[in-house]
């Protein structure tokens, strides 16, 4: 186990920081090369897609973050984790908050029109897996030991 000096994930990009940087990458990609995702204005049943996936965003965010602080602990990966959450979307994905900023993050490119923020969400899947989920996931098998294996093992990394 790790000291208590260094008892954190090791995580040294703030995980919304990939999202939102590689979304303004694409949104300037876009001003200099649009590529739209319709030829005219959005359709009313993509813009209701897009706001399901900010309502979507919202809860999984939200609600994440509720059980964090009623379990004592806190969601941000620089600092030492107390516990495992393992109850409400946590029961779904062990990244509530990571599925739900993929969310809001296609739901922004819906609601700009642009495709290119959508091209580079691939790159953000893998930014986060390998900056962050699997630095976390790592700390968290070292602090938590079996607890969190058997956690692993019936619950899904992201759906």
């Amino acid at each position: 186990m790790r000291g208590a000096a260094s008892d954190t994930s090791g995580v040294r990009i703030f995980p919304p920081f990939i999202y939102a940087g590689l979304f303004v990458l694409g949104y300037a990609v876009h001003r200099f090369a649009p590529v739209r995702l319709w030829p005219d204005a959005l359709p009313g049943a993509a813009r209701a897609v897009a706001w399901g996936l900010v309502v979507i965003w919202a809860a999984l965010g939200g609600s994440a973050v509720w059980l964090f602080r009623r379990a004592g602990t806190t969601p941000n990966p620089t600092k030492p984790t107390t516990a495992v959450v393992m109850h409400g979307p946590y029961r779904i994905t062990r990244n509530p908050m990571y599925v739900g900023l993929v969310a809001l993050y296609i739901a922004l490119a819906i609601f700009l029109n642009s495709a290119w923020p959508l091209v580079l969400l691939p790159v953000v899947i893998v930014l986060v897996q390998r900056l962050v989920i699997a630095r976390e996931e790592a700390y968290l098998e070292a602090k938590f030991g079996e607890e969190y294996r058997a956690y692993k093992a019936r619950v899904r990394r992201w759906i």
